[in-house]
């Protein structure tokens, strides 16, 4: 009876030390919550708002370049039309076809890319 008794108090006794040893998740969990607090992942996300000269700046340059963009395309457009009214009759209704056959190249060629590309989609869909 003693071997018995001994024999089952060591049993319970190395249960209880070993269920000391189960790793719980929550309580970690918990413990690097008070020690670290929230990951910075999962914070605000601040908007930090710029003094009001500068978004005027900002809008500002954005006109200039606007403006530049526009006077540059309408400058490229008088020198071509320049170029085409100082040639010679001859001249000019060849450059009109030349324009004619390279706005068909252009289309065939869109299209021609545009039938490749829409195969090579479906190789990796």
């Amino acid at each position: 009876m003693r071997k018995l008794f001994l024999l089952s108090f060591i049993l319970f006794l190395t249960i209880g030390v070993s269920d000391a040893q189960i790793f719980h998740k929550k309580s970690s969990r918990n413990t690097e919550k008070e020690l670290f607090g929230k990951s910075a992942g999962k914070g605000k996300n601040v908007k930090i708002k710029e003094p009001g000269a500068v978004v005027k700046a900002k809008k500002k340059q954005e006109a200039k370049e606007k403006k530049h963009k526009k006077d540059y395309a309408k400058a490229v457009k008088e020198s071509q039309k320049r170029a085409y009214d100082i040639q010679t009759p001859e001249v000019q209704a060849r450059m009109k076809q030349n324009q004619k056959d390279s706005s068909i190249r252009d289309k065939a060629k869109k299209k021609n890319v545009k039938k490749n590309t829409k195969k090579a989609r479906g190789k990796y869909r």
